[in-house]
């Protein structure tokens, strides 16, 4: 298959997906993710294997050829246990794109240029098709903070978000450097929360969560300051996390 965008689509369907048939109106998210697999034709396998209970929309192989696993509008198994802003299990509203990498267990790479270039071609069609807004454009730990790190900090947020395929700050990053692991106060620290909840990220504040609160941060550090990625709210995060909020 074809598509007008210039994408040519393999169709390899897995049979791991819900009945019946959602509404397209249903559709407000896309999810990517990385495969963490060391063999890619293991990964397509696993994702078709029912025994597997897992699956996508799509698999973006090395060589940028995609894979269409599960028709649109049927329920695919990637998300899991997910939240974003009131949303709770995200397969029901979202479509998962995979991409392949062997990710953080394995020696995690860069993607290569053809499957992100493969990607933008993908994300800029199902966009328009469903009219997805650029903010609920996610990673798989953006809404499993606690369990997941896919794409990762290799992943090129900033640039799919020059082509208006997800969201990122206005701040120059050359001089918002100089705020990096400068401390914050009490209410920063409160207020940079906010902000991660504003934004979407789950709210974990009626639950003791010192160790959440780190999963958390980690995953926004991941897409928006992935050259460090601690776990602690310094003042370049929370500026970051302003910017955020304000072009929201």
């Amino acid at each position: 298959m074809r598509l007008k965008i210039g994408l040519n689509l393999i169709r390899n369907y897995s049979s791991n997906f819900s009945l019946p048939r959602r509404r397209a109106k249903l559709i407000k998210f896309i999810i990517i993710h990385y495969t963490g697999m060391k063999n890619e034709s293991k990964a397509i396998e696993r994702l078709c294997n029912f025994k597997s209970k897992v699956s996508s929309h799509y698999f973006i192989k090395n060589n940028g050829k995609v894979i269409n696993l599960v028709p649109d509008l049927y329920e695919a198994w990637h998300a899991g246990k997910s939240y974003w802003k009131n949303y709770k299990s995200l397969n029901k509203y979202s479509i998962g794109i995979e991409i392949n990498n062997p990710g953080h267990s394995y020696k995690y790479e860069h993607f290569s240029l053809k499957q992100i270039l493969s990607l933008k071609k993908l994300l800029k069609y199902l966009i328009k098709k469903y009219k997805i807004k650029p903010y609920n454009v996610l990673g798989h730990s953006d809404i499993a903070p606690n369990r997941k790190k896919d794409p990762g900090e290799k992943f090129p947020w900033q640039k799919l978000s020059r082509d208006k395929l997800c969201i990122w700050h206005d701040l120059d990053e050359n001089k918002i450097i100089k705020f990096r692991k400068v401390k914050i106060s009490l209410l920063e620290d409160k207020i940079f929360l906010k902000n991660l909840y504003k934004i979407g990220y789950h709210n974990f504040q009626k639950i003791k969560f010192d160790k959440k609160k780190v999963f958390l941060v980690k995953a926004f550090q991941r897409k928006f300051r992935p050259n460090l990625i601690n776990g602690k709210i310094d003042k370049e995060c929370f500026l970051i996390s302003k910017s955020l909020i304000k072009s929201h």
